[in-house]
């Protein structure tokens, strides 16, 4: 454990809970959060989820502005659910995307764990567009990436990290708990948006 890692855990811990109350303040910490660990996961060779570091702080500054602006009209966007297609579509490309990803990292470097590494790198940025589009389902998936990052984490001897994602699994949870409720409720059950300047 590293001081850069206790950083970087209390970063993730701010975004993901001030993503489970709608905050747009989720996406900043998120930026913060990912540039941490791309150095992390560099320094662990975990090739394919410093990869993915780059793919989220991209997406969180897409998120920043689609949870500004993407809903009707320009307005705040509201939570809502998943197309049906995307249950078929996102599933396909996923695991297409892994098997490629993970023969090449077993092929070309000394990544620790090639298949694993690239499963939950292609998994999270499926996740994380969904909650950048406020879809429901994100939570779902994170739930699943959350156990199994766990898993992996201990395996590398990332012991706060692996505590990280077990309040990731929690937080997911009350994600879904919280979203699902917002849905049902409708516009009235949005929180105030935090001021962007």
């Amino acid at each position: 454990m590293t001081w850069l890692e206790v950083v970087a855990v209390v970063f993730g811990a701010i975004s993901v809970y001030l993503s489970v109350r709608q905050n747009i303040w989720s996406w900043p910490t998120a930026l913060v959060n990912v540039t941490l660990y791309f150095l992390i996961f560099r320094r662990e060779r975990l090739y394919a989820d410093m990869g993915l570091q780059v793919f989220y702080a991209g997406i969180s500054l897409y998120g920043w502005y689609y949870w500004l602006f993407g809903g009707e009209g320009r307005t705040t966007l509201r939570v809502s659910h998943a197309p049906r297609i995307l249950g078929v579509v996102l599933p396909l490309l996923g695991l297409s995307a892994a098997f490629g990803i993970g023969t090449l990292l077993d092929r070309t470097t000394n990544a620790a764990v090639p298949y694993m590494d690239s499963t939950l790198t292609v998994t999270s940025p499926i996740a994380q567009w969904m909650m950048s589009r406020k879809y429901l389902e994100n939570w779902i998936v994170w739930v699943v990436v959350d156990v199994a990052y766990i898993g992996m984490f201990i395996y590398r001897g990332l012991y706060l990290t692996s505590f990280l994602y077990a309040v990731f699994l929690v937080l997911a949870t009350r994600g879904y708990i919280d979203w699902r409720k917002s849905l049902a409720s409708g516009p009235a059950s949005l929180p105030e948006p935090a001021p962007t300047t």
